[in-house]
């Protein structure tokens, strides 16, 4: 599987300032049962964006200063609850590119690497500053592995592994990865005789 290639992303951020914010408040369990990616953002945070009856709500998220948004500011540990891979695959169907807290659920921050979302920790002074500036545009660089603040916001550092770098940067899964690789296997084989 491949997809957009993720290098800088430059962007304004949408804010959700809600904690433990779990993958069935993203993604919510009747909607599981859809197989592809394709649609699967107009479900995501569905409770937020919508009424009882299905109607859309006021929320930031169904506005379209909301939808150009590439990077989602969320509240201290998101994505906790259930493995649901159906959770980032909406937010990057949604448009999300980068999901940015204090703190991210393991098995969602591991989802969102293998299907082109990019997971960021941010220490907490700097996660309290986009809580308080939502909207404002802010560049992630994965090169430098930098998220970097408007109007003096500072610079900030975030971890991420090399592996899981490479493929974001060249938009390949694991297993595209391994399938760029059929000139080294061949070599290797015919090395081994």
């Amino acid at each position: 599987m491949s997809f957009q290639p993720l290098k800088t992303v430059t962007s304004r951020t949408l804010v959700l300032p809600l904690t433990n914010i779990d993958t069935d408040q993203i993604m919510p369990a009747k909607f599981l049962s859809m197989t592809t990616k394709a649609g699967l953002g107009e479900h995501v945070f569905a409770n937020l964006r919508y009424d009882a009856n299905g109607n859309p709500t006021n929320h930031e998220l169904n506005s379209e200063a909301g939808k150009a948004c590439e990077i989602l500011v969320a509240g201290h540990n998101f994505g906790c609850g259930s493995s649901r891979e159906h959770a980032p695959w909406g937010l990057t169907d949604y448009g999300f590119r980068v999901v940015i807290s204090s703190e991210i659920a393991d098995i969602f921050r591991n989802n969102s690497l293998k299907n082109g979302l990019l997971p960021i920790v941010i220490e907490k002074s700097a996660h309290q500053w986009l809580l308080d500036h939502p909207g404002e545009e802010v560049t992630i660089d994965l090169d430098t592995q930098q998220v970097r603040l408007p109007k003096n916001g500072g610079t900030y550092n975030f971890e991420i592994d090399a592996f899981s770098r490479h493929c974001l940067m060249e938009g390949v899964d694991e297993m595209g990865y391994l399938q760029n690789q059929d000139d080294a296997i061949a070599a290797y084989e015919k090395a081994r005789g």
